[in-house]
């Protein structure tokens, strides 16, 4: 009995087993995965995208006309996968039965093409309509990408609406800029464009502002940058307030030596030019710079101590080179031999009458020294030797506007040098054609220092000169006093070469 049983359990789990097993093979067959690969939008082929599946089957890359055969795969349901470098992997599904070729379709798309692009631009500062803006302007804008991977490079573009000039500052880094020198009284329109490298160009919407007056700036002078270069500064009284000095000329060239013209509106001044020092006009605000002089230099025994002069009617420059004394007009033409020393010493200053006709001359010797102040009239004819027979340092020549009196400085220690060094320079007038001992005005001069580059007020009643320590390092100030009073005042601080019309 139980024999028997046993080989009843046996039979029935054998034929069970056989039962499973003819259902599996039964469900098991094979199918064909087939498509193409093209790129979203003009359905160009695309080859060597890798396709495989999941669950995994086989692995393929597409032939150049972007088809892909996958061959044998298991029935069954499969995701299809398209990869390719620089572009957004895709997926399709697949359902695969027996015997048949399912065939899919990827249209790919760049790895960009879900890229946001920035913001509109914010323009932060100047703020819209802003008024009294100074010529130095740092603008500002903010902008937001919601891709944080982008490289984001702005424009922006300034026009000026006076003379519609525009310019373009292009490949900025940054969300802000400088820029320097705008026109005075001036309506300024700017916008910014942001590019991510991806998106078209996003605009920022325009903005305007307004640029300060011109101010009336009587006093100009000079001051050495780091770089060694002079620049060319103007203020309205000296004090340094409200705006302070306004740079007149650049850093990158040494000008020096400013002469102004209210007849004209315009500043003369030096440069040095490719080794040599040539005459130059500007307006009183900086522009308009121009070139006068360019065949014949202006040239002396030390440029630092050159000086020059306006034709009182702004038509023409008067300038020494070495011997010779010429003249110019302000367009660059008419270029006239003056006047020639008879004895070979050099010219170094040369100083106009405002309403008289005659001039006042420095001459020295090769080494600064042997100095004298000479009156000529307009044909170089010798009117008076107005300074002669001191030893040491003798320069900074001006004419009162009455014509009666010149100012100069005299190094009273007498010392002479090869460096041209002053030890003990003081301010001096003297009476025109009176024979009169100079008179000395630089009243409560600090000890140790120097009052170089005199020039009177616009008053008539004071002078305006530099003073400093006779070291040749030290800072040099202006500073002025009136004629006859010890007292002075200083008007700017590190500053040289005064000239106040």
């Amino acid at each position: 009995m139980k024999t028997g049983l046993y080989i009843f359990f046996l039979c029935c789990t054998l034929s069970l087993l056989v039962s499973c097993s003819e259902d599996t093979l039964g469900e098991t067959g094979i199918g064909n995965i087939t498509g193409v690969v093209v790129f979203e939008g003009d359905n160009a082929p695309q080859a060597n995208v890798k396709i495989s599946t999941n669950p995994p089957s086989n692995t393929v890359f597409t032939g150049e006309d972007g088809s892909f055969d996958l061959g044998e795969v298991v029935v069954g349901d499969y995701s299809v996968q398209a990869e390719k470098s620089d572009f957004i992997t895709a997926f399709e599904p697949a359902t695969v039965t027996e015997g048949a070729t399912t065939n899919v379709i990827f249209e790919l798309q760049p790895e960009t093409a879900n890229n946001v692009a920035p913001s509109i631009p914010i323009l932060v500062t100047p703020a819209d309509e802003a008024e009294d803006v100074a010529q130095d302007v740092l603008f500002t804008w903010t902008v937001t990408d919601p891709d944080p991977f982008d490289e984001l490079v702005y424009q922006l573009e300034l026009r000026n609406d006076m003379t519609n000039e525009i310019l373009n500052f292009q490949n900025l880094s940054d969300t802000f800029l400088s820029v320097n020198d705008l026109a005075f009284s001036t309506k300024y329109f700017w916008q910014v464009t942001v590019n991510d490298g991806i998106n078209p160009d996003v605009n920022s919407e325009f903005s305007s502002f307004n640029t300060i007056d011109e101010p009336n700036n009587r006093l100009v002078f000079v001051r050495k940058e780091s770089n060694g270069n002079n620049v060319i500064y103007s203020t309205d009284d000296g004090s340094e307030t409200g705006l302070g000095p306004l740079a007149l000329t650049s850093q990158s060239s040494n000008s020096f030596r400013p002469r102004r013209n209210t007849e004209v509106n315009k500043i003369a001044f030096l440069r040095t030019v490719g080794g040599e020092t040539q005459l130059f006009t500007m307006n009183e605000d900086g522009s308009d710079v121009f070139q006068v002089t360019a065949s014949q230099p202006v040239n002396g025994f030390n440029l630092e101590e050159v000086d020059f002069s306006w034709e009182p009617t702004g038509e023409k420059l008067y300038f020494p080179s070495f011997d010779k004394l010429f003249s110019i007009n302000t367009d660059g033409g008419g270029l006239e031999l003056v006047y020639t020393t008879p004895d070979g010493s050099f010219i170094t200053e040369v100083e106009r009458a405002r309403f008289d006709d005659f001039f006042v001359i420095k001459t020295n010797n090769v080494s600064g020294y042997a100095a004298e102040i000479l009156v000529l009239d307009l044909d170089g004819n010798l009117i008076e030797t107005a300074v002669t027979g001191f030893q040491g340092a003798l320069g900074g020549l001006d004419i009162s506007i009455t014509g009666a009196t010149i100012v100069f400085t005299r190094d009273i220690s007498e010392f002479e040098n090869p460096n041209y060094l002053q030890l003990d320079t003081r301010v001096f007038t003297y009476e025109l054609g009176t024979g009169n001992a100079p008179v000395d005005q630089s009243g409560d001069k600090p000890a140790g220092t120097n009052d170089l580059d005199p020039r009177f007020t616009p008053t008539n009643a004071g002078i305006v000169y530099t003073n400093t320590p006779n070291d040749e390092v030290s800072v040099r100030d202006i500073v002025t006093s009136q004629l006859g009073d010890a007292s002075r005042t200083t008007l700017v601080e590190d500053g040289a070469m005064p000239d106040w019309q």
